[in-house]
């Protein structure tokens, strides 16, 4: 499969070289396919390219596209490259890029390795109990539950008793009737949601920031839905985020925080280690 591929491109190459003024080239590093200045374009660079099943007339779009692109990319690093400012260390960048992947590598290896990524109930607890201070709310937010259900309603008595229900398994069966017919809906009661993020699945002025107190539980008809709000809990702009609300957040600050430390012990024992090896020395 490999060489009729091979012989795909070159036979696309023949027409093209066929088809140009300055003709096929040749060198040791295989087939030239464009040169802008002192910057070259060998076929060999295309290697990989060309999918399976790959015809002569594809290969040749393939490469011409490419070609094309890279004779203005390097018209593009020409002109740069004559205009570079008499201040700016090209090697020193370079140097100091090269070393700035080596170490991302090297750290992104050593916390895939070592750090612990579990974080507990009780961390979490405790990190919220130490900071929560910094989590000012700043939407309105609630608990609730909340169905909408496409006008005209499946079996609208089943889902008012479910609803209403406290029974023991009514709530796994009205999720089951949600899945089945709902457009959207939302049942776990210890989510928290932004009052707008709810107010948008309604029809314009039911719910808002202001009225979302007093709305503690209704049902609501319109030409296309039907609508179910029970709302459990509400905090307000500027009050303290509850943890449930910026657990995510939180695990990841608690993460970074770890990954930080553990970079920062790894790095001191190294230093440690190299000074016992005598393989530092400093000269001031």
């Amino acid at each position: 499969m490999r060489s009729l591929k091979i012989w795909f491109v070159s036979l696309a190459l023949a027409w093209l070289g066929a088809c140009s003024m300055g003709g096929s080239q040749e060198s040791g590093q295989g087939r030239l396919l464009a040169k802008v200045h002192n910057k070259t374009l060998y076929l060999s660079e295309l290697d990989g390219m060309f999918p399976e099943g790959t015809t002569g007339d594809d290969s040749l779009v393939i490469i011409q596209a490419y070609v094309e692109r890279w004779i203005r990319e390097a018209l593009l690093l020409n002109e740069a490259e004559q205009n570079v400012p008499s201040d700016l260390n090209i090697d020193k960048l370079v140097r100091d890029y090269r070393a700035s992947l080596i170490r991302h590598n090297y750290e992104k290896a050593l916390v895939e390795q070592s750090l612990d990524s579990v974080v507990t109930e009780e961390q979490l607890n405790a990190f919220y109990q130490a900071n929560k201070e910094q989590y000012q709310l700043e939407t309105p937010i609630m608990r609730c539950f909340f169905i909408k259900v496409p006008a005209p309603v499946e079996e609208p008595e089943k889902l008012r008793k479910l609803w209403n229900s406290n029974e023991e398994g009514a709530l796994e069966k009205l999720i089951e009737y949600c899945n089945a017919y709902a457009e959207t809906y939302a049942l776990e009661d210890s989510a928290w949601y932004k009052v707008e993020e709810i107010a948008m699945e309604m029809p314009k002025g039911t719910l808002t920031p202001d009225n979302v107190g007093a709305k503690r539980e209704f049902s609501q008809r319109d030409g296309e839905f039907l609508y179910y709000l029970r709302v459990f809990e509400v905090k307000n702009r500027k009050d303290i985020a509850p943890l449930g609300y910026i657990e995510e957040q939180a695990r990841k600050v608690i993460l970074r925080s770890r990954r930080e430390k553990l970079l920062e012990e790894k790095i001191e024992a190294m230093y440690q280690r190299e000074l016992r090896r005598n393989n530092i020395q400093t000269y001031y």
